[in-house]
């Protein structure tokens, strides 16, 4: 059966991921510091920033389902602080979640990748490409993570394909967005963790046997759209 492995996987973005993969009969892992996975996921509690966490996550993953068909790697948080406040501690907390942990799993994970012809799909952001003030930690991590995107994808050809989203405003809680929240975005409405749950699946299927190296924006239309102030 085909595995898929979903850092992040217990709460958001992640555990949409995880849900939507399982109804498409996938096998799902899902590693999470915290939470725990949906339901028919195998949970696994894991620091995906910690290196010895990394290699004991994927040799159970070895060990229990004998197979990687797919790496998600959508673990990642933000600190938001003016940049003199900002310590080195915490930059690299940022940096370890949401960049670095993606060398360490795809590293770890590339022999059991390469056997099943796989995919990796990482999840970036559109800051990457554009920013508020006091998100310096953040940003570098999702710049950092396009462009290692399309590096793995030059290294694990041609049995791996490796790709990114970078979505925009997904309303994971909180208060709901306003009207205005809403019609700010070409599409008509803020995302949900399930649009890019499903951009996810596309990227993980044959139908996106041609696609590597790639970044697909997945905000609304927000990215491309002119705002005068």
């Amino acid at each position: 059966m085909r595995t898929a492995l979903v850092t992040g996987g217990g709460r958001g973005i992640g555990r949409a991921v995880a849900a939507r993969l399982l109804t498409e009969g996938w096998r799902v892992v899902a590693a999470d510091i915290a939470a725990d996975g949906p339901p028919g996921a195998r949970t696994v509690c894991a620091d995906v920033g910690d290196e010895a966490a990394v290699t004991a996550l994927i040799e159970s993953v070895a060990a229990t389902e004998g197979r990687l068909d797919a790496l998600v790697c959508n673990a990642g948080f933000g600190i938001t602080k003016p940049l003199a406040a900002l310590t080195l501690a915490e930059w690299s907390s940022v940096l370890a979640t949401n960049l670095t942990s993606t060398f360490l799993l795809a590293r770890a994970a590339e022999r059991m990748l390469r056997a099943a012809h796989g995919a990796i799909v990482t999840i970036a952001s559109t800051r990457a490409h554009k920013s508020e003030p006091n998100s310096e930690a953040y940003a570098a991590s999702k710049g950092g993570l396009v462009a290692l995107t399309h590096a793995l994808a030059a290294s694990l050809a041609p049995q791996v394909r490796v790709n990114c989203i970078s979505p925009g405003w997904i309303h994971t809680k909180g208060p709901a967005p306003s009207p205005d929240d809403h019609a700010q975005h070409w599409a008509g409405r803020v995302g949900t963790p399930e649009d890019i749950a499903g951009a996810v699946a596309f990227l993980l299927g044959t139908d996106a046997g041609f696609i590597t190296g790639a970044e697909l924006m997945v905000d609304g239309g927000m990215t491309r759209r002119m705002v005068y102030l």
